[in-house]
């Protein structure tokens, strides 16, 4: 069973004792593998690209209630998770933006830039993932940088994916406000000519 990891721990890194490769737990990496595959995480690497990946891995877990990721924290920017079981939401101050299972990999754009996190991700119900820390990928780089440049190009289609996702909801909502502000404009004026026009 892998670890519980609470919000204030350290990001998951080979030091910690209590960290074990994902590896370690056959059913677990078989299913990483697979997961890493699908068109919620990284579709477009190859089952031994995957598998390699799932190598780098460390296993962790997050009991319900726990917070994975908190938006502004530029001090546990170092790892990105594959969720391989369980629910985590992606929240923001104002809204539950969406809500994620197995397949679904998160914190992908921080451990690349090293930014703070975006949003904050809260555990559902209980998550168990694969953990691929900086070093990690570091280390994949060099060991094998066929597969790692697969990795970063399909993280990078993932994100414009989701820039391009984020456009058209802009759009929608900018069409959605532009129409509401003309209908209270007419709504405005008709009342407008309504009380300053002799009857």
């Amino acid at each position: 069973m892998p670890i519980t990891a609470p919000y204030r721990s350290p990001s998951p890194q080979p030091a910690s004792k209590r960290l074990r490769p994902l590896t370690e737990y056959a059913e677990l990496a078989r299913s990483a593998t697979a997961l890493l595959r699908t068109p919620t995480a990284l579709a477009e690497l190859s089952e031994d690209d995957a598998a390699i990946i799932v190598s780098y891995m460390w296993a962790v877990g997050y009991p319900t209630g726990s917070t994975i990721l908190r938006a502004g924290d530029g001090g546990r920017t170092d790892f990105m998770l594959l969720l391989l079981s369980g629910e985590v939401s992606v929240e923001t101050d104002a809204a539950v933006l969406s809500v994620l299972g197995a397949g679904h990999v998160i914190g992908e754009m921080s451990v690349i830039d090293g930014a703070a996190r975006a949003t904050d991700c809260v555990v559902q119900s209980s998550v168990q993932a694969g953990a691929l820390t900086r070093e990690a990928l570091h280390r994949l780089m060099d060991d094998h940088p066929a597969v790692a440049a697969k990795l970063m190009l399909a993280i990078a289609q993932r994100m414009a994916d989701r820039l391009r996702a984020t456009g058209d909801q802009l759009r929608m909502m900018t069409k959605l406000l532009d129409e509401t502000v003309a209908k209270g404009q007419r709504t405005a004026v008709a009342d407008l000519r309504r009380t300053t026009l002799p009857q």
